[in-house]
């Protein structure tokens, strides 16, 4: 396994590009930990791919250097930097057995042939292709192709790194919660560095330790699922992730409180230094959001919503309200009553943040 540094990396697909805009992946440094599981999430032409592509080799980055365990590879082709790479389509060899496609890798490396028998055993157990493993390749179906080729990234055990390029395209899904679960208890057991491409949430989110997340050329934040989602540092991340996602809105800032469309929302921080001239933005996901009691509630408590639609999901409501004519989902318990298309709603202060030009204001505690 290996430690691999991106210092200072950018990458255009243009020959003489004319300005940032013109960079797939824009300049950025960023340290994948030896061991570590990773995933690399955001939607399709956001520099995912390419970037995985600058760690593997098949792409020589504009600018800057890929180092491994301290030594520059920038310049190296993958074989060079001991890489397995899994594809979005499979890649594998139809004339092959699904055993001499796992056992391939190996023999290219001259490994004993007792250890790529042993190996491949376990591979195919893993990835549940023990009862075909002497068909030929050509004669299975797309994710049995693909669950072969996952078993060639993962056949090896002395790889730096596995890169996964959005390796269940093609697998049905309700078999990807199940190689998802199996990759991960692979990390687990061997501690391979790995790093997942994705543009499902949910696949990033089940998989990695740590997530990067990517918007327009630029990774906009790295954290723990659990940090995406409790603390988004864009507002693209707070959209991206979730579902539904964050509620984004236009505000000012007087005190310790927002301003949407007159209506006056406490703040659990101030924000005294804010940019001047700045676009300022409100953000809180739909479940920190409550309905107040309409039977109960006095004029005073919550704010006046109109009700456009109620969604029930089963295990909760999602509904889509507006305040001052700006649209707000709101999660609401299963039981919850919502009568009417005129409702009251309040906010959790300790999930409400604050943004400016899209990102997170810190703030200061009350």
């Amino acid at each position: 396994m290996a430690r691999i540094e991106l210092q200072k990396v950018a990458h255009s697909y243009l020959a003489r590009p004319a300005g940032e805009e013109d960079f797939a992946v824009k300049e950025l440094d960023l340290t994948w930990d030896d061991g570590g599981a990773y995933a690399l999430l955001g939607p399709s032409g956001c520099g995912k791919t390419t970037l995985l592509n600058i760690i593997s080799g098949l792409l020589t980055p504009s600018r800057g250097q890929v180092v491994f365990d301290g030594r520059d590879v920038t310049r190296e082709k993958p074989e060079q930097r001991n890489i397995a790479q899994v594809f979005q389509f499979p890649v594998i060899y139809d004339t092959m057995t699904v055993r001499q496609n796992l056992a391939f890798p190996l023999k290219n490396r001259r490994v004993p042939d007792n250890e790529i028998v042993a190996r491949v055993a376990e591979i195919a157990r893993m990835i549940d292709l023990e009862s075909v493993l002497d068909r030929k390749a050509r004669n299975l179906s797309a994710d049995q192709k693909q669950k072969i080729s996952l078993g060639r990234g993962l056949v090896r055990s002395d790889v730096n790194a596995i890169l996964f390029d959005e390796p269940l395209t093609v697998i049905d899904p309700h078999l990807k919660w199940q190689l998802r679960s199996q990759l991960k208890k692979l990390h687990r057991e061997f501690a391979f560095t790995m790093v997942y491409v994705t543009h499902d949430q949910t696949e990033a989110l089940t998989f990695a330790d740590k997530v990067v997340v990517m918007y327009e050329g630029e990774v906009v934040q790295i954290g723990t699922p659990e940090d995406l989602f409790e603390r988004p540092r864009h507002t693209f991340v707070g959209y991206f992730i979730g579902s539904p996602g964050m509620n984004v809105a236009p505000v000012t800032i007087e005190g310790n409180r927002a301003i949407l469309g007159g209506h006056a929302i406490e703040l659990a921080r101030g924000y005294p230094d804010t940019p001047v001239g700045a676009k300022l933005e409100l953000g809180t996901r739909p479940e920190f959001i409550r309905f107040v009691d309409n039977g109960r509630a006095r004029d005073s408590e919550g704010l006046p919503v109109t009700v456009k639609r109620v969604d029930d999901i089963g295990r909760f409501k999602v509904a889509k309200v507006e305040l001052a004519g700006v649209p707000l989902a709101v999660v609401a318990d299963e039981d919850t009553v919502i009568d009417g298309d005129e409702a009251r709603i309040a906010f959790d202060a300790d999930h409400v943040h604050i943004y400016a030009d899209s990102q997170l204001v810190e703030g200061v505690a009350s």
